[in-house]
């Protein structure tokens, strides 16, 4: 099957998201001018540069009590700041309950009964329990071809890893399982691992 997506593709439901798959969870926290929390799960989402380190997320649909786009990039743009929390296969269904269409009045943390704890470098909540969280200051918010689609880019100014996470000094994933998205409603988890080693190492 070839199709142009400016066409359409015929199928029930859209593809794309089954192609580019696995993609990590930025299950990202935000801190509003007016003091108010939030919590919000994004797929589109990754670590970008080492030195210094970076991370994006994209976000792409509005409420309609943020104007052009979500609760999350309208804190961002208030605040300079969001804090990427990592999401383990435990908390799925807590990360779950974050995605809904709220008011943005709500608070995620209380409405999911999620411990939350303040930031070191950034003024923003974290998810206590996650077995890392990025704290991160915005360098630039991108406009995407598209009504409502924004790269949100970040600097990390602090990073917390949960003591159980590590071993030998290794951040070990098989730890706490990684949740990733995929398609359509599904996730998967990282359960195993293997190394390559690259060509001259």
């Amino acid at each position: 099957m070839f199709y142009r997506p400016e066409d359409g593709h015929g199928l029930p439901h859209n593809p794309f998201n089954a192609i580019v798959t696995p993609r990590p969870i930025g299950w990202i926290s935000t801190r509003g001018s007016d003091g108010h929390d939030n919590l919000a799960p994004y797929s589109f989402f990754n670590a970008v540069a080492y030195f210094p380190p970076q991370v994006m997320f994209s976000s792409t649909s509005t409420k309609p009590d943020r104007g052009d786009t979500k609760d999350t990039v309208a804190q961002v743009r208030e605040s300079g700041v969001f804090c990427v929390n990592i999401v383990e296969y435990a908390m799925r269904d807590a990360m779950n309950r974050t995605s809904g269409p709220w008011d943005s009045t709500v608070d995620e943390f209380a409405d999911a009964g999620i411990e939350k704890a303040q930031c070191d470098t950034i003024d923003c909540a974290r998810v206590a329990a996650a077995p890392a969280n990025l704290e991160c200051k915005l360098t630039q918010i991108v406009q995407l071809p598209g009504d409502a689609n924004f790269a949100v880019f970040g600097e990390v100014t602090g990073v917390h890893m949960r003591d159980d996470c590590l071993k030998d000094g290794i951040f070990d994933v098989l730890s706490f399982n990684p949740l990733s998205r995929m398609g359509y409603r599904d996730y998967t988890v990282v359960r195993d691992k293997f190394s390559l080693t690259r060509p001259g190492e």
